[in-house]
């Protein structure tokens, strides 16, 4: 038997038996066989009453025990209904009420998280297509410059034939040594 059954039955059957015994300890000169019949039948039923009284009381309790522990692993549609007017009518209207609150809490919660992943896909759509385009700016800088620098060995390596012609020629000009100018990297920042 669970606790709550026994914590109602209990009582119940304790205080039968006491008046029971009161009974019989008030008329106990004058008890026949038929009295005590009667006695015995009434404490066979006291008990079972108590039981009985404890097992209805309980049972709708275990009920709204069962769809809380429902409701607490995540069944947000775990609902108890009471025909009842009494406290359990209302903890079962108080309870039902919790459940809609926590599944509407539940649905907002998703919407919010779906317009935030929508809005994060957006800023992060422009930063891509921002990334893709300066990504192509520098690979367009970058072949410009390697095309630039292939056009400046290709006229260095002429000055030297040039050079060369003009030493075996006998001939003696000074020319300008032309240095590549290091190119100082700029900071690029990203819009």
């Amino acid at each position: 038997m669970s606790s709550i059954s026994s914590k109602i039955a209990y009582p119940i059957i304790i205080a039968g038996f006491f008046i029971i015994t009161a009974f019989i300890g008030l008329n106990y000169q004058s008890l026949t066989l038929n009295s005590l019949t009667t006695i015995v039948f009434l404490i066979i039923y006291v008990f079972f009453f108590g039981f009985a009284a404890g097992q209805n009381l309980a049972s709708p309790i275990r009920k709204l025990l069962q769809r809380a522990d429902s409701l607490s692993k995540g069944d947000l549609k775990s609902r108890f209904y009471s025909k009842d007017k009494d406290e359990l009518g209302e903890l079962a209207k108080a309870f039902n009420k919790i459940a809609e609150e926590f599944e509407q809490a539940k649905v907002e919660s998703e919407i919010t998280e779906n317009s935030v992943d929508i809005k994060v896909k957006a800023r992060t759509q422009g930063l891509e297509e921002t990334i893709y385009a300066l990504e192509q700016k520098v690979k367009n800088r970058t072949a410009e410059l390697q095309k630039a620098l292939g056009d400046l060995e290709k006229l260095q390596q002429q000055m030297k034939l040039k050079e060369a012609e003009v030493q075996d020629s006998g001939i003696e000009v000074k020319t300008p040594k032309v240095k590549v100018p290091k190119e100082k990297k700029k900071p690029t920042s990203i819009i």
